[in-house]
């Protein structure tokens, strides 16, 4: 029988109860193909429309290039000094340019703000065949860290967000993509604030006018194709809470901006972000068979975080989900149960469960014994 330890969490949220909640209207009409509003600390989405609607992501495309470069920088395979040559294929690439020139040497920093506030096809090329080698191997990673994420219903084709036949994505899959670029690199994201830089004695201007807009809005990206339309990723943070809107295929750039805007504003208006949990605190004591001191501590590994209409949540609880049998060795990427917040019955919040330290296998008669127990348990 799964054991699940009630935490009544009430008492953690003071306040909440004081005022009745916020009566919540429907979000605002949008005008684009696809969107989606999330909650950036929990994932949690808001409101939306055909957000799993496979679309032409266009330049938004370069988010998951991005994300891949960054996970290049963080395993050391590049730095930002590291002088990338510029190919032919890079210097001749069709559509929106950094002005890289053939055969020169271009610094990862420059070609990711190239790539970034400028949306240069050329830099994401040249970007591509330092990662990879070249862009074909390069959209396999893209995919294969599409699917780490589960980004299941997005494929790319290339690094640039040209159109292709294969080369689709969601509006709720970038929102998940986001959401990763801005917890797992949040020392690159200040690139997606930046208003302008100057290359090749070019100065370049950031497409995202909501930048200028509104102060709040420090990033992301935008993108438009014909195929595509105007899309924007829109990220913005207000009292210490991180919103994303994903708006796909508006008739202007102004129409991009102001459903993002709207979006952005109706949930900071109507909703409020909780922490829940910290990470790193233990949730439960549970029983491992076959090891070293046969018990170990479990926990989160990212805080339990949910966003709640505003003046609701006074009877919140978390349950903790202990997996039925754990067996040594463990390591603290192995997931061993999960955590739910439950509000009025409804699971509005989850996350893994995982060890909060090494857990190692005991000796010989340990295991033999451990075993035998746990046949009959």
């Amino acid at each position: 029988m799964k054991k699940t330890l009630v935490l009544l969490l009430a008492f953690a949220l003071p306040g909440l109860a004081a005022a009745a909640p916020t009566p919540i209207p429907p979000p605002p009409t949008v005008a684009a193909r696809s969107w989606i509003l999330i909650d950036a600390a929990s994932g949690q989405s808001l409101a939306s429309r055909d957000a799993d609607k496979t679309v032409d992501p266009a330049s938004l495309t370069k988010l998951m290039t991005a994300y891949a470069v960054f996970h290049a920088l963080k395993d050391g395979k590049l730095k930002l000094a590291t002088a990338v040559p510029i190919s032919e294929r890079a210097w001749r690439a069709e559509g929106s340019r950094t002005f890289l020139d053939l055969d020169s040497r271009v610094p990862v920093e420059v070609l990711l703000q190239g790539m970034i506030v400028q949306s240069g096809n050329d830099a994401s090329i040249a970007l591509a065949e330092a990662v990879a080698g070249s862009e074909d191997t390069f959209a396999a990673l893209m995919n294969q860290y599409a699917a780490q994420l589960g980004m299941a219903s997005s494929h790319f084709q290339n690094a640039t967000g040209l159109p292709g036949p294969q080369h689709r994505v969601t509006a709720a899959d970038m929102a998940r993509l986001a959401r990763a670029i801005i917890r797992e690199f949040p020392e690159h994201y200040r690139w997606y604030s930046q208003r302008e830089f100057t290359w090749n004695n070019i100065r370049q201007g950031n497409r995202n006018g909501l930048l200028d807009r509104d102060p709040s809005v420090d990033g992301m990206k935008t993108g438009m194709t014909d195929a595509a339309g105007y899309c924007l990723v829109s990220s913005a943070r207000r009292d210490g809470m991180r919103l994303v809107a994903v708006v796909m295929g508006t008739e202007g750039p102004r129409e991009r901006e102001d459903a993002s805007l709207a979006l952005l504003n109706y949930g900071f208006s109507f909703y409020e972000s909780r922490k829940l949990q910290a990470a790193g605190e233990p949730l439960a004591e549970v029983r491992v068979y076959r090891a070293r001191g046969g018990h170990a501590a479990l926990g989160l590994r990212e805080d339990l975080a949910v966003m709640l209409p505003r003046g609701s949540g006074s009877n919140i609880e978390i349950r903790v989900e202990p997996a039925p049998k754990l067996f040594a060795p463990l390591a603290t990427s192995d997931q061993a149960g999960v955590v739910r917040a439950v509000l009025d019955g409804k699971v509005i919040a989850e996350a893994g469960l995982y060890p909060l330290a090494e857990v190692p296998r005991g000796g010989f008669f340990r295991r033999l014994w451990d075993t035998i127990l746990s046949w009959f348990a």
